[in-house]
């Protein structure tokens, strides 16, 4: 009678100890109450910019989606610091861009260093660390502006108040959206590394010399409806370096071809009845949705995730509307952006190896 009490007692203080540790067991499929309330801050934020943009009528609206999406989907957190880099990245590229394009748009091959020296300044502070968000923004930003700035039926007061507008407007977005869903534990700060002098060489001239080449190309072939490609080849430069570029443009196209596919059911839902606003509000929030948990599984960074949230929001902020055709829209775009990545990845990959025979940038040895 004792042994088999003695044994009953065991058993039930086993499973009483393995209860707790089975229910601990982390889910990766499974959101975290910070990533939770992430996911609906990048929704919410990037359907609030789409249904602003859109009852004001403005131009540009594709600013006014993707601009929240960056701010809340690649910054886990919003403080003084993060604002203060935003804003005065927003007034230097309007500096930059009006100085750049209004002297120098008669001399290409100027014009063309002077960016290529912009590029470089803006990689050497990414590389660096503590500014990114500064550098990062700039660089796609910039690229952006400079592009569309330069064709000659471009109203350049327009474009900058609106590249203007959105920013700030993202700020406030931003702000009301940590106001309504703020994180429930604080964050822990990302792990910082160390680099040498040579490294930070290296990435500052393969991301300068990669994205200013970007924009020859898409100068000198007039691609001004390929904003989506033009976006691929920047975003996957924030890795700095080739195989991290390598991993983002596979993410990169996957997470486009899903935001293109996703749209494309979605126009095929509305059909005719894209004029029902509050439908149209309705489908993109749940496409934000879903490809901002994506976003967040992965642990943030320009991935799958990202891809599709932008993707939406570049389709949405140009493309939607009773005539205008988003079938031809997400075909083209997916097209372009594939061709794109494939030409960045091949310029990155011939860089990477120049540069490593040079003892001032290269990289160090990967253990």
């Amino acid at each position: 009678m004792f042994i088999r009490r003695l044994t009953r007692s065991l058993a039930n203080s086993k499973s009483r100890s393995a209860t707790p540790a089975t229910r601990s067991a982390p889910d990766p499929s499974a959101l975290s109450q910070n990533g939770l309330r992430q996911c609906l801050r990048v929704a919410g934020g990037g359907t609030l910019g789409f249904i602003i943009s859109q009852l004001m009528g403005w131009n540009y609206g594709v600013f006014f989606t993707v601009f929240p999406m960056f701010l809340l989907g690649l910054v886990p957190v919003l403080n003084g610091s993060i604002i203060r880099q935003f804003l005065s990245n927003v007034s230097l590229n309007v500096l930059e861009v009006s100085l750049v394009v209004g002297l120098l748009k008669h001399m290409p091959v100027v014009m063309t260093l002077v960016v290529l020296g912009l590029f470089l300044l803006r990689f050497n502070v990414m590389a660096k660390g503590p500014l990114f968000l500064f550098g990062a923004n700039g660089v796609l930003t910039l690229s952006i502006l400079l592009h569309f700035a330069s064709y000659p039926g471009v109203d350049l007061s327009d474009l900058l108040a609106s590249n203007l507008m959105a920013s700030v407007l993202a700020v406030f977005i931003a702000m009301l959206m940590y106001t309504l869903f703020p994180d429930v534990e604080p964050r822990q700060p990302p792990p910082t590394g160390t680099k040498t002098a040579a490294q930070i060489r290296h990435e500052t001239l393969i991301g300068g010399i990669t994205a200013t080449l970007s924009f020859v190309v898409f100068q000198v072939f007039d691609l001004r409806d390929s904003l989506s490609a033009q976006m691929a080849t920047i975003l996957i430069l924030f890795t700095l370096g080739y195989f991290g570029a390598q991993a983002s443009a596979a993410k990169r196209a996957v997470g486009t071809l899903l935001g293109c596919n996703l749209a494309l059911v979605m126009q095929l839902a509305l059909y005719t009845q894209s004029h029902h606003f509050l439908l149209v509000i309705l489908l993109y929030w749940l496409g934000l949705m879903l490809f901002a948990r994506e976003h967040i599984l992965e642990g943030g960074g320009s991935g799958i995730g990202f891809g599709g949230l932008t993707t939406m929001g570049i389709l949405f902020g140009q493309s939607l509307g009773p005539q205008q055709d988003l079938v031809y829209s997400a075909l083209y775009r997916f097209s372009s952006m594939s061709v794109a990545l494939i030409g960045t990845l091949s310029v990155m990959i011939c860089l990477h190896y120049l540069l490593n025979r040079w003892e001032p940038t290269r990289l160090p040895e990967r253990s």
